[in-house]
């Protein structure tokens, strides 16, 4: 009732108004289409075809008897009804049919509307949707082109976002209580905390009461336009339901004198209206009396008293009275003074000189629907609120919106609170403006509330889609290591730079712990004393071996090789501390240069020390003189050649690729192991080749001498440490491939030390013995007794 008076309202003001369309008077008929497409027909096809008062003509072949439509409100009736006008080129300006599909010029050409399409409506709820990080929302709709276009529209736009829907209910204006009863079971099995409902007004309130009698609670609503100012829906019992709720609303205004008009509103200025009527009835409670009857119903069984004639509209608050929140209305207004300029603009139309003249603007006083629509598409002014008015080609007007709030008066009752905008016009990313802080969402809240299906994964993890599930229903899955993930909601994990690695959260990528042997470290120390302690050992062997000079156990030993083979004994012991502490350029190519120079020099001494036991057993045969060429300058020789070979290996090993510091993460990713790389692999192969080469002569030398007089005989501890160097070394190799980081090095260590210590106490511990604890043994008449088996 009250968008029909105020289109009344806004043709009389147009009327009274001496610049817009003077000396031209505009009429009306309006008719009810109560909600359904089938009424609405009936209303177009009675304005189209109604007989005209003055001529009683009753012809369908002639023109439409009116040029121009205002509505209509639902969406479904324009659809019936455009379709129906548009083959007369009967323009339609409907002031609340929001339908996408009514923008398809091909199939309504003749639809405009001062309603933005839905499309504006449904990018302003995804964008609200995506401003509060809802991405897991049900939706609500009505079964009719109005909901079904949106919802098609809502899942393509939100589909561009990381946001999904989690159910989708219509309810049927046929069957109403059994799509309630489903939409109640899928809200109750939902773990969707917000819920758009895309209804009409009529169809939320049945929701909104359901709601209430299933005492679901916790529930934040969205509201379509449709409803987003309904005030009807705000009961008692509704509104614990209702309070927070958010939603779009079209844009409103103060229409000056509006209210004035509608109180004088009277049964007795309309008599014999059933509207006027029925409004009576809802305000004061009375009938008025209509032909004796009331709405059909004869007065004398009628429920309600009869009015007395002196009840007024501007003492009573009322809906129909309300104009805060003047919103349809405005569109009214809007699309009447639309209709209101493009009748002016063709009354201003002037003739053209030229044969066809009287043909371009037609005749002003017989208005023809199809030249009207021409004016129509192309209206454009400025209304009286600073509002430009105009359609796009679709026959859109240009789309915003308000961001309504239902906030709960101290008395009660509903405030609709704008708390924002959505502006169609402005850049992209710009169109929603909010404030935040005076939002109150469902339950008083003033935090917005969660809605996801699955809880935000954070840094350290990532997102792993659930089998089955939509892209918004994920697990957290903790990264692995050496990857990471900074931020929250992560799909994939990053993985670490070569020298970084993961923290314990994973959230962060630090730098690798650096690993080697150092002197610190307890290992460190333990080795390096062994190594000094193995040194002195040898000092002491030696300084023994000086004081005994003399002796013929030292003497009978070749003294010469013995502390020559000492000398390179303390070499091998120091040449392990080389291997500690951390790896330099210098330090690679001394650890293991002296290393291989050390063991060819203390090999070669044993080797050296060996031909000479044999020999000189083989001097004693008759007519032998093997030993000239076994004397000290060719002892020394051997020495020398076999560690001059080493020596030229080393040097070549140097030049062409020698060792140098390595960062090894092979065998630890979390670690950086700092190590000496040998460089050349051949080379390293060859001193090491040529220390097991000696070794092995030796070993065969040793053990073919094995059976000689003991006490001139070394060849059997030679034996026996040669025995001790190999399984030292043939159980390394194994050992250091398969330990890893700084105990490779340690095990290294073990090994030369091992072999070190080994060759010390088979070769002099003996002699030592003798010399300290068994001096009587070491006489020459005790050696030569023993030698001669006496």
């Amino acid at each position: 009732m009250q968008l029909a008076q105020t289109m009344v309202f806004s043709i009389e003001e147009i009327n009274k108004n001496e610049e817009l369309l003077p000396n031209t008077t505009l009429g009306y008929k309006i008719f009810d289409s109560c909600g359904t497409p089938s009424q609405a027909l009936k209303g177009v096809l009675k304005l189209l075809n109604e007989q005209d008062e003055t001529t009683y003509n009753y012809s369908c072949a002639g023109l439409p008897s009116i040029p121009v439509i205002v509505g209509d409100g639902g969406s479904s009736q324009s659809v019936a009804v455009s379709r129906v006008v548009a083959p007369f080129s009967v323009g339609m300006v409907s002031y609340f049919s929001s339908c996408i599909c009514l923008s398809d010029k091909r199939e309504f050409p003749t639809f405009f509307r001062t309603i933005p399409s839905d499309a504006f409506q449904v990018k302003a709820l995804v964008r609200l949707v995506q401003y509060f990080k809802w991405t897991w929302v049900g939706v609500v709709a009505q079964d009719n082109d109005y909901g079904r276009f949106g919802m098609m529209t809502f899942i393509e736009e939100v589909a561009k976002f990381e946001t999904c829907i989690a159910f989708i209910e219509f309810i049927s204006p046929v069957r109403t209580a059994e799509s309630l009863l489903q939409v109640m079971e899928t809200v109750k099995k939902s773990t969707a905390k917000v819920i758009i409902i895309f209804c009409a007004e009529r169809f939320t309130v049945a929701l909104v009461k359901e709601l209430t009698l299933q005492n679901i609670t916790g529930i934040q609503l969205i509201a379509s336009e449709a409803w987003v100012t309904s005030v009807q829906l705000w009961t008692a019992e509704t509104r614990e339901i209702l309070s927070g709720t958010i939603g779009f609303g079209i844009r409103k205004v103060e229409i000056a004198g509006l209210r004035e008009f509608l109180v004088k509103l009277h049964p007795s200025t309309v008599p014999d209206n059933p509207f006027v009527e029925e409004l009576w009835r809802d305000v004061f409670g009375c009938s008025v009396k209509i032909s004796n009857q009331t709405l059909g119903v004869k007065s004398s069984s009628s429920p309600y008293k009869s009015c007395t004639g002196s009840e007024s509209l501007e003492t009573t608050q009322a809906t129909y009275t309300d104009v805060s929140e003047l919103r349809g209305s405005y569109n009214v207004y809007k699309a009447v003074y639309a209709v209101a300029h493009a009748l002016h603009n063709l009354q201003l139309c002037e003739n053209e000189r030229g044969p066809f003249a009287n043909e371009s603007c037609g005749d002003k006083s017989n208005i023809v629907p199809w030249q009207l629509l021409h004016y129509i598409k192309d209206v454009k002014f400025i209304n009286n609120f600073g509002e430009q008015v105009s359609f796009d080609e679709n026959g859109d007007p240009v789309a915003s919106y308000d961001l309504i709030n239902w906030q709960k008066g101290t008395d009660g009752t509903v405030q609709f609170v704008e708390v924002g905008y959505y502006d169609a016009a402005l850049p992209a990313g710009k169109e929603l403006m909010l404030d935040e802080s005076s939002i109150v969402w469902h339950q008083e809240g003033k935090i917005a509330p969660v809605s996801v299906c699955s809880e935000n994964c954070p840094a350290g993890t990532r997102k792993a889609a659930q089998k089955g599930q939509p892209i918004c229903c994920f697990d957290c899955v903790p990264c692995a290591e050496g990857t990471v993930s900074n931020q929250t909601d992560s799909i994939e994990c990053l993985i670490c730079q070569l020298e970084q690695w993961s923290n314990d959260r994973r959230d962060q990528c630090i730098p690798k712990e650096i690993e080697f042997l150092s002197f610190q470290e307890s290992m460190g120390m333990t080795l390096t004393a062994i190594s000094l302690f193995g040194a002195c050992i040898t000092g002491a062997v030696a300084a023994v071996f000086l004081y005994f000079i003399n002796t013929p156990i030292v003497r009978a030993n070749n003294s010469e090789l013995s502390f020559l083979l000492l000398f390179s004994l303390i070499l091998c012991f120091l040449c392990s501390i080389t291997f500690i502490g951390q790896p330099s350029p210098w330090l690679c190519m001394v650890r293991h240069t002296v290393f291989g120079v050390s063991f060819v020099l203390c090999i070669s001494c044993i080797l050296s020390k060996t031909l000479v036991v044999l020999m000189a057993f083989k001097a004693t045969l008759p007519a032998s003189n093997v030993m000239k060429w076994f004397g000290p300058t060719q002892q020394r020789s051997i020495v020398f050649f076999c560690t001059l070979i080493q020596i030229l290996i080393c040097l070549l090993w140097l030049v062409t690729s020698p060792p140098h510091p390595a960062k090894n993460t092979k065998y630890q990713s979390a670690k950086i192991i700092l190590e000496c790389d040998v460089g050349s692999t051949l080379a390293f192969c060859c001193v090491l080749g040529y220390i097991g080469l000696l070794a092995c002569l030796c070993f065969i030398l040793a053990f073919l001498a094995r059976a000689l007089p003991d006490k001139f005989n070394e060849a059997k501890f030679i034996t026996f440490s040669m025995l001790i160097f190999f399984a030292v070394w043939v159980t390394f190799i194994p050992t250091y491939v398969s330990t890893p980081g700084k105990y490779t090095v340690a095990v290294e260590i073990f090994a030369i030390l091992a072999s070190s210590f080994g060759l010390l106490s088979c070769i002099f511990a003996p002699k030592c013995y003798i010399i300290l604890l068994k001096p009587e043994e070491n006489t020459k008449k005790f050696l030569m007794s023993k030698a001669n088996g006496n």
